[in-house]
Formats: C-alpha cells, sequence, structure tokens
C-alpha cells in the first residue's frame, strides 16, 4: 500500500554542531528531572516545527489518491525495532509539547517497545514518522511512507567531519545524515 504512494527522495547534511552545544548543556539538566535526552527529542520537536510551515507534510492521502486530508495534531511516529519487528508507535501532539516531555514520553515508548507492551492508541494516529538509522550506523537511506501518511524523515549518524567554514577554514563540524521520502 505504501509503494503506491507518489513520492519522491532527498537526502542532504545538517551541521549540528549548535545543537549538540545545545544538548550538552540541557543534558545534566534532564537527567536530574530523571529523564534521557538523546538527539531524538530535539528532532521529533523539529519535525513538528516544520509540519506547522510546512502543512502540506502533515496530511493524510486518501485510500483513492484522490484527495489529502489535512491533520492538526503532530503525532510523529518514531520507528522502533523490536523483538516482535518494526513497529511505529508515536507521541502525540508534539506541537504542543516541551523537549523535556517529548524525552519522557519518548522513553516511555522504548520501554514500551522493549516489552512488547504497546496499546493500540500507541499505535494509531500518526502524522508523520521518523526513523533512526543512525543507531546501526546508516547514513543514507530511502525510507517508505508508512500509508496513509505522506512523509517520512531517516536520521543517519552524527559524524565529526571536517568541513569548510564560512571563512573558508577547515573545522570539525558535527554532521547529521537526512534522508526524506514525500
Amino acid at each position: 500500500e505504501s509503494l503506491k504512494i507518489p513520492s519522491f527522495g532527498a537526502a542532504d547534511e545538517i551541521n549540528l554542531n549548535n545543537l549538540v552545544k545545545v544538548r550538552s548543556v540541557l543534558k545534566p539538566v534532564v537527567e536530574k528531572r530523571g529523564a534521557k535526552l538523546s538527539y531524538m527529542p530535539f528532532f521529533i520537536k523539529a519535525a513538528s516545527l516544520a509540519l506547522k510551515e510546512v502543512p502540506i507534510v502533515n496530511t493524510q492521502i486518501s485510500e483513492d489518491q484522490s484527495h489529502f486530508t489535512f491533520k492538526g495534531a503532530h503525532n510523529i511516529g518514531i520507528a522502533m525495532d523490536t523483538a516482535e519487528g518494526l513497529v511505529v508507535p508515536n507521541i502525540k501532539d508534539v506541537q504542543s509539547k516541551s523537549i523535556f516531555q517529548i524525552a519522557q514520553e519518548l522513553a516511555e515508548l522504548q520501554k514500551k517497545g522493549a516489552a512488547n507492551a504497546f496499546t493500540t492508541a500507541d499505535l494509531q494516529g500518526g502524522t508523520f514518522t521518523l526513523s533512526n538509522i543512525g543507531s546501526i550506523g546508516g547514513t543514507y537511506v530511502s525510507p517508505v511512507i508508512m500509508a496513509p501518511q505522506t512523509a517520512i524523515g531517516a536520521l543517519g549518524k552524527i559524524a565529526k567531519l571536517p568541513k569548510f567554514n564560512a571563512k573558508g577554514e577547515i573545522e570539525e563540524q558535527n554532521t547529521l545524515y537526512i534522508s526524506w521520502t514525500a
């Protein structure tokens, strides 16, 4: 069903130097509050902010592909590899949540995944999906849209690479590889 959705793919690299600095400051604060702060909550929130700017991406396509339904809520699915296979639970209403709240909910979904304890509500209602192939060392991939959604992002690994800055000098850059299908 997903392969019937007309789509295109794109891939790019993103400089994460500023995000690495912000996370290093926030990580101990969030840990004192009892949560783990990976990069994923930032990516989930960034996806929500992008969906706000480009709402056509937060749509669902009808089965006959004749119309789109715009979704107000940003229910962002997170592809997870579990003992039962790949599942995509989602964090509901990301547009109204903080990075800390997203981190807490992500941790809860990860616990449910490890225990194979997802509820139907955890798995339904997703409007956009992120997949993290970076955890297995991947860079680029061609992610497949999960019908009836109309887009998916796949996050590759974060690599420290030598890059030229605006002055033409070589500097270390934390580079994220990212792939999109929409």
